[in-house]
């Protein structure tokens, strides 16, 4: 009997009787009761907000800015009651701690009583922040919660923007001011301009004067270095002077002591003999000429008279004539004539030397006679001036004293005067710099300030100068800057629509679970007929999975038709969702026919992992490791991703990938099913007497 026949026969049970049949369409139903229900019950719970009760307590006073009354905490009331979020009910401060805390309003939004007041203050000179206060309880419901959260977001953006636009409103009414101040300023930098141009000028003399003031002083710091050199020679040469005078000294007071008494007591003698040189050397002036023409006469006489004593003497005494009394005579006579000759040849010789030049030797003679004569007139008070001279010495001694200690000061003083010379001309050149750099920097001062009068001439003319209408436009845009344009890509009109994807395949899953629990997964007859293997899976899985059909097309008519749920391809949806039914049957049917009544503990585990893994609800990259791990190996993981393309549109090539990973789940668990039927063939004690029933 073929697999199709096999399917049939096992549906037709379902007619025979009542109870099979209301337990058909019970199985027939309950993915819809599962899936409908639950996206009925939250299909736009965004939309009913208005029937949540919050607490409202506008304890705000108001206040007065710049002679406007500001009532932020009644304009907010007012926006909010018009708004249809939440069921506002306006209530006192404690009424709303209490209602809070016991559950009868699900949280609260608090205005201070200085609300407008710390609004108003960012106008003025001590500005505050303001507060909403918002009291939540996440025991009453934390989702609720959550929503709070954004929506009072949303109100206090829009307090700030009020608020903004006063404080900006101010500001632009400063403009006009501003603009007033800087022309002033403009027309003051004018003045500070002319006035910086004559401080150039004049920075540029004193640069010119200091430069004149650098070459004197670098010229007077020259001519002292040399002042210097010549003082120091000054210094040197006159304490040689005065060492000099001091040996002077000491030598003619030593000679002085010595020769003191001498000339003292030979006065008279000293003048005698210095008058008796004077006369014989003019007396031998007078006789000059004559003693020229006598003088080699008488040096040949003397020779002569010697030769004749010389002989008579050996004559004489040699061969003793004459007493030795007489010989004695005669030697000394012989001896006084040889003297004489030789006095006669050196004065004959000094005759000969002036070679006749008797002028010469005369005026020679008149010198000699005239000094001689000098010193025999000055014999008399020779004495005194001996000491005069000595006196004088010592006074000249002294004086070079003085002098070398005076030009030892003197280059002392030049080397200071040097000194502060060439400091004076590095302090010179500092000025001369200084002056340069601060006539530069004048120059710069007067560009930059002439630059600085056109900046403010022309910032006078940029600063605007707002009426009221240009005064408004502008806060409106300044305090609230930047709009939010979003753009969502195949957006999911409700929530219900967005938790389609999640909730349909769920509802599968158990109507397959579920008709698993009425229908065998292996069909007795054909395992007790021996039917081939695969012949036996198919024959199990082809009644789920028609009742799937059915399933699947009872689920989505009444999402479509009933709740509005609204599909960008329907009909591949429809496709798509036959192909889920045909795998999640394959998956339980092999569970079940694998593991008997474990098994349908198993297909309960495997589908919590898959609810828990499969990122319905919040993306699968936010829950713990383990379950993204499991992710890509289950089925309802692709079952998601690819129904989200279907429902609300975008890229198709998820669901073709998952079209492919059903279609695998679907072949492998039925080739597992037919391994299991192909050991059910065999009766084993552990099928006779089975270790757990349901």
């Amino acid at each position: 009997m073929r697999s199709p026949r096999l399917a049939a026969l096992e549906l037709r049970r379902f007619g025979r009787g009542r109870l099979p049949r209301a337990a058909l369409v019970a199985l027939l139903l309950l993915p819809l009761l599962y899936g409908a229900l639950y996206l009925w019950s939250f299909w736009d719970p965004y939309g009913r907000l208005d029937r949540i009760p919050v607490a409202l307590v506008n304890d705000d006073k108001g206040a007065t800015a710049d002679g406007r009354r500001i009532s932020a905490g009644d304009e907010i009331t007012k926006g909010l009651r018009d708004s249809e979020v939440f069921d506002w009910r306006e209530v006192s401060a404690a009424e709303a701690r209490t209602g809070v805390e016991d559950g009868r309003y699900y949280l609260s939004l608090t205005m201070p009583a200085d609300f407008s007041a710390r609004i108003a203050s960012s106008a003025g000179d001590s500005p505050a922040t303001s507060a909403l206060q918002v009291r939540t309880n996440d025991a009453n419901n934390y989702i609720v919660g959550q929503i709070s959260r954004t929506v009072f977001s949303e109100v206090r953006t829009a307090a700030s923007t009020k608020a903004s636009r006063s404080f900006l409103d101010k500001i632009f009414v400063s403009f006009s001011d501003i603009h007033g101040a800087t022309a002033k300023a403009a027309d003051g930098a004018d003045d500070l301009t002319g006035g910086i141009g004559k401080a150039e000028k004049g920075s540029k003399a004193l640069a010119d004067g200091l430069g004149d003031a650098k070459d004197g002083s670098g010229k007077l710091a020259k001519g002292l270095k040399t002042l210097d050199k010549g003082a120091d020679d000054l210094e040197k040469g006159s304490q040689k002077v005065a060492d000099g005078t001091q040996k002077l000294a000491d030598k003619v007071n030593g000679v002085a002591d010595t020769l003191s008494p001498f000339v003292a007591k030979n006065e008279k003698t000293i003048g005698d003999t210095a008058q008796l040189v004077a006369d014989s050397a003019k007396v031998i002036n007078d006789n000059l000429k004559t003693l020229v023409k006598v003088a080699p006469t008488a040096a040949e006489g003397a020779h002569t008279a010697a030769d004749t004593l010389a002989a008579v003497h050996k004559a004489r005494c040699e061969t003793p004539v004459l007493p030795d009394t007489a010989c004695a005579d005669l030697a000394k006579a012989k001896d006084a004539a040889a003297d004489v000759a030789k006095v006669a040849d050196d004065l004959n010789t000094l005759v000969a030397d002036q070679d006749g030049d008797l002028k010469t030797l005369r005026t020679n003679l008149t010198a000699l006679q005239k000094q001689a004569q000098s010193l025999a007139d000055d014999a008399p008070h020779l004495s005194e001036d001996l000491d005069a001279a000595v006196t004088e010495v010592n006074a000249l001694n002294t004086g070079a004293a003085k002098v070398a200690k005076g030009a030892k000061k003197l280059h002392t003083g030049i080397g200071s005067a040097k000194t502060g010379s060439v400091d004076l001309d590095a302090g010179v050149t500092e000025l001369e710099t200084g002056a340069q750099d601060l006539n530069g920097g004048i120059f710069k001062l007067s560009d930059g300030s002439g630059k600085l009068a056109d900046g403010l001439h022309d910032g006078a003319g940029k600063i605007p100068d707002y009426d009221a209408r240009q005064r408004d436009a502008r806060t409106a845009v300044m305090a609230d800057p930047v709009q939010l344009a979003s753009h969502d890509l195949h957006k999911a009109p409700n929530y219900g629509t967005g938790f389609a994807p999640y909730f349909i395949p769920l509802s599968l899953w158990v109507g397959a679970m579920v008709a698993y629990m009425l229908i065998t997964p292996m069909n007795r007859r054909a395992l007790a007929a021996g039917a081939p293997a695969w012949r036996v899976a198919l024959a199990g899985w082809l009644p789920v999975v028609a009742i799937g059909v059915l399933q699947t097309t009872a689920l989505m008519a009444v999402l479509h038709w009933a709740i509005g749920l609204e599909m960008t391809h329907a009909a591949a949806t429809m496709g798509f969702l036959f192909l889920v039914t045909a795998c999640f049957a394959a998956l339980v049917q092999w569970l079940n026919a694998r593991f008997g009544a474990a098994g349908r503990i198993l297909v309960l585990a495997l589908l919590m992992l898959q609810l828990t893994s499969a990122g319905g609800t919040y993306p699968v990259q936010t829950s713990p490791g383990f379950f993204n791990a499991i992710h890509p190996f289950l089925p309802m993981s692709y079952v998601v991703e690819a129904l989200r393309r279907l429902i609300t549109g975008g890229g198709t090539a998820p669901v073709w990938h998952a079209c492919v990973v059903l279609a695998a789940f679907t072949l492998g668990a039925l080739a597992l099913t037919a391994l299991s039927a192909r050991r059910r063939q065999v009766w084993t004690l552990d099928r006779l007497h089975p270790e757990l029933s349901l």
